[in-house]
């Protein structure tokens, strides 16, 4: 059996970081946490790509920035930046997705990922309305259908 490929944006590396005490986001905060643990544990794989890199590189906070990229090199596979990924990228803004979302997607897509986890809810419902060609799904919400 084929082990899930599975994206997670920056907001998900960042969850684990985020104020603990609203239930939703300590939620997605454990599911995250759980699905990084399986991928860890060789039961799926994450992918990482140029733009996530340069977006978690891009945080201000510094200690945040260290904490993210630890559970950021989690990752296994790698997907580079290229031009195929960038026109994806410009076609998916037509569907009102900024610019660093519709990169994210594009990598996703790219790299035949089975699923792009975010906590963002605009990107989510955005990408429902648009043609992209891989499931995006809030982590919480993804993890519990899949166990």
């Amino acid at each position: 059996m084929r082990k899930l490929k599975l994206y997670l944006d920056t907001c998900c590396f960042n969850r684990p970081f985020d104020d603990l005490t609203n239930d939703k986001v300590r939620l997605e905060s454990e599911a995250i946490l759980t699905i990084i643990d399986r991928c860890e544990s060789n039961k799926w794989d994450i992918i990482k790509s140029d733009i996530l890199y340069d977006e978690i590189l891009e945080m201000p906070n510094i200690i945040k920035r260290q904490k993210v990229l630890l559970l950021y090199s989690s990752a296994s596979d790698y997907i580079k930046l290229n031009d195929n990924i960038v026109i994806r990228a410009k076609e998916l803004m037509k569907y009102n997705i900024k610019p660093y979302d519709s990169l994210h997607l594009a990598s996703a897509e790219y790299g035949n990922a089975d699923v792009f986890l975010t906590t963002d809810k605009k990107l989510i419902n955005l990408s429902k309305k648009s043609n992209i060609n891989v499931r995006v799904e809030n982590p919480n919400i993804w993890l519990m259908e899949v166990l």
